[in-house]
C-alpha cells in the first residue's frame, strides 16, 4: 500500500470509531507495523488533521473533520455497488429507485482509473427469484415517520387471516427476500411487535409523537433480542436467530 493510501485509510479507520483505536489494531487492519502507524500519525497531525491521543492509548479523530467524499478504494466501490444492487431489486420502489441513482452519481464522479471496478464490478448480489411483496404502505412515508419519532395506526391481517388494528410507535424496517418487516412497540401489546408490511390492510399516518427517540427504541429492541437468542441456547435449541 502507498503511504498517501494509508494515510487516507487511517483517516478512515478512526473516521469510523466512536472510541479511540490502537496503533496496534491500525497496524493490524493495514497491514503494517506499528512504527509507521507511530510515524503517519505523527504526519497526519503535523497536516493539521485533529486527531489526539498518544501511544499506547489510543487515537480520535475530532469532529467536524471533513474529505472529500468520493475519494472511494476500489474495494469501497464495490461494496456500495454490492449493496445498491441488492436494495435496487428488493427495497421499496422509492429506494430501488435512489439506489439505481447512487449507482449512476458514483460512476460520473469517480476517476476514469477506477471506473471499469464499478461498470464492470465483480460481485453481484443474489438474484431476485420471487417478486416482491405488494405493499398497501407508503414506505418512503413510514421512513419518514420513524425519523420524526411518530406514532402509525396499522389495521392489519396476520398470518391466520385475523385483523386486528395496533397503534405502534415504528422504529425500523427490516428487508427480506421478498418481504418487508416494520418493527415497533405496540401500545396495545405493550412489547415489541414485527408485522409484515405486504399484511398491511391500511394504515394512519398520526401527527403524535412517542415517548423518546427511535434509536433509543432500536437499542432496548436489540437487547431484548439477544436475550432472546441466549434463552434459546440456553434452552439447548439451535443458535439460530429467533424470529422477532
Amino acid at each position: 500500500m502507498r503511504r498517501a493510501d494509508r494515510l487516507f485509510q487511517i483517516i478512515q479507520v478512526l473516521r469510523r470509531s466512536s472510541k479511540p483505536v490502537t496503533a496496534d489494531a491500525i497496524a493490524a487492519e493495514l497491514e503494517t507495523s506499528r512504527r509507521s502507524v507511530y510515524r503517519d500519525i505523527a504526519t497526519l497531525m503535523g497536516q493539521r488533521v485533529p486527531i489526539r491521543g498518544e501511544a499506547g492509548v489510543g487515537y480520535v479523530l475530532d469532529g467536524g473533520f471533513d474529505m472529500p467524499p468520493l475519494m472511494l478504494t476500489s474495494d469501497e466501490i464495490e461494496a456500495a455497488v454490492l449493496g445498491a444492487q441488492w436494495v435496487a431489486g428488493r427495497g421499496d420502489p422509492a429506494l430501488a429507485r435512489a439506489a439505481r441513482d447512487l449507482i449512476a452519481k458514483i460512476a460520473a464522479t469517480v476517476p476514469e482509473r477506477l471506473r471499469p471496478v464499478l461498470l464492470e464490478p465483480s460481485v453481484a448480489g443474489p438474484p431476485v427469484w420471487h417478486d416482491p411483496k405488494v405493499d398497501a404502505l407508503d414506505m418512503a412515508q413510514v421512513r419518514s415517520w420513524i425519523h420524526a419519532g411518530r406514532k402509525l395506526s396499522l389495521h392489519y391481517r396476520d398470518e391466520r387471516d385475523r385483523e386486528s388494528h395496533r397503534t405502534i410507535w415504528p422504529f425500523l424496517v427490516g428487508y427480506r427476500e421478498t418481504v418487508r418487516l416494520l418493527v415497533g412497540w405496540c401500545e396495545s401489546r405493550e412489547d415489541f411487535r414485527t408485522f409484515r408490511t405486504d399484511r398491511v390492510i391500511a394504515a394512519e399516518f398520526l401527527e403524535d409523537r412517542y415517548p423518546g427517540r427511535p434509536a433509543v427504541l432500536r437499542a432496548r429492541w436489540s437487547a431484548k433480542m439477544e436475550a432472546d437468542r441466549k434463552a434459546w441456547v440456553e434452552a439447548g435449541k439451535p443458535d439460530l436467530e429467533p424470529r422477532p
